[in-house]
């Protein structure tokens, strides 16, 4: 069945509609209580029978429901197309997954280093290792597929269909970390994915003031898994994080479009200065400054004939990376930018800046990553252009 994309600002702003407390304000309270009074028998407007804890007609403890995070998870669902969950953090998510999933092995290649550590501590925990495979290896029973798409930190897309259709042919499970690909940009239930990961950190959260991740699912049941798993482990996402990421959506279609949109256009612009050689410029800039750019609307068709665009039907994603000459021209390139903030993560409305080899001791010390904000396209573009051409110079100075 083919799901038509829902992400506009009806649902953002009404999508909580059906959360009881919805009905009793307009912007919704900051709740701190951990706990809820129990209700008098017959009281009919708190019944004390068994609760349904998606949407409950009341709360007993905050672990297992408030009102603000059940909200959240009602637009999430919705606008994801499943049954939506939150965490503490991404990572917290992540772990859900592998306990969920209990893989025999994992397939994987790169992206985000702290999923890599996540399995580490979840191996810890079982007592034995788990075997990693390639995305592109043979699959047995019992595997699961980890695709990250669009990748970070680079930002190139990956064909879920393709490994949807390879995993299940085994009778295992896919789940896509689209943290990078956020709605409207990505639908990965569309493409087969059993799993959907979100570090709602960053584009659901939209604002770098809160930490969450949310895991979607198909079907009820496997939401109640998690639910239990997640009751009971302690991962329960705070209260004032739930109201934070709930202000957040009802603006996610106003931000990631736009963000999108900037961010494309500036990864055009870095790969036509790329593709300049040295001794020559590109709108000021001198060749040979940045070597390298990855974008999704830069990669172009593959082997297999997918085409980023088949996939991210509302826009290419808002971060990507880009390749300086020399280590030393990276150190500086985030000191001498304007709009720029030097910092790590992404998704925020305001743009950011990492040499990533900070944060990843894995990457390339000339590699850059780039979040863009909501800033306008121009201002960004004559930022980096005044930046590169300072790098450039011989010996330049802060």
């Amino acid at each position: 069945m083919v799901r038509k994309p829902i992400v506009n600002g009806t649902v953002l702003v009404h999508g909580d509609g059906a959360v009881a407390g919805s009905k009793l304000e307009v912007a919704p309270s900051i709740s701190v209580t951990t706990t809820f009074r129990t209700p008098e028998a017959g009281d009919a407007q708190f019944p004390t029978e068994a609760l349904e804890f998606r949407s409950p007609a009341r709360h007993v403890y905050s672990r297992y429901t408030q009102d603000v995070s059940t909200r959240a998870e009602h637009i999430l669902s919705k606008i994801n197309h499943g049954f939506a969950i939150t965490y503490s953090s991404g990572l917290s998510a992540s772990y859900a997954a592998l306990v969920a999933l209990h893989p025999k092995r994992i397939a994987i290649r790169e992206g985000y280093h702290g999923c890599h550590e996540t399995i580490k501590v979840y191996e810890q925990a079982r007592g034995s290792p788990i075997p990693l495979i390639d995305l592109d290896d043979e699959y047995q029973p019992g595997d699961i597929c980890w695709l990250e798409t669009p990748l970070n930190p680079t930002g190139e897309s990956r064909d879920i269909k393709y490994y949807a259709d390879k995993i299940h042919k085994v009778g295992g499970k896919l789940l896509v970390d689209s943290t990078f690909g956020p709605p409207p940009l990505q639908y990965p239930f569309k493409f087969g994915a059993d799993y959907i990961l979100h570090s709602g950190t960053k584009y659901f959260g939209g604002h770098s003031d809160l930490l969450a991740g949310i895991l979607v699912v198909n079907t009820k049941e496997e939401w109640a898994k998690l639910w239990h798993n997640r009751t009971f482990t302690g991962n329960t996402l705070g209260n004032l994080e739930a109201w934070l990421l709930l202000r957040s959506l009802r603006t996610l279609h106003l931000r990631v479009p736009r963000q999108s949109e900037t961010a494309t256009k500036l990864a055009q612009w870095l790969n036509a200065v790329a593709l300049t050689p040295p001794g020559k410029s590109y709108d000021g800039v001198p060749g040979g400054t940045v070597t390298k750019v990855w974008h999704s609307s830069l990669q172009g068709k593959d082997q297999r004939g997918f085409e980023p665009s088949q996939q991210m039907e509302g826009g290419y994603n808002a971060t990507f990376s880009i390749m300086l000459n020399d280590p030393e021209q990276a150190e500086k390139l985030q000191w001498v930018l304007k709009y720029f903030v030097p910092a790590t993560s992404l998704g925020g409305v305001e743009s950011l800046i990492e040499r990533r080899i900070n944060s990843d001791t894995r990457a390339d010390p000339r590699l850059i990553r780039l979040s863009i904000g909501v800033e306008e396209f121009e201002d960004l573009r004559d930022d980096l252009r005044q930046a590169l051409q300072t790098v450039a110079q011989p010996k330049a100075k802060l």
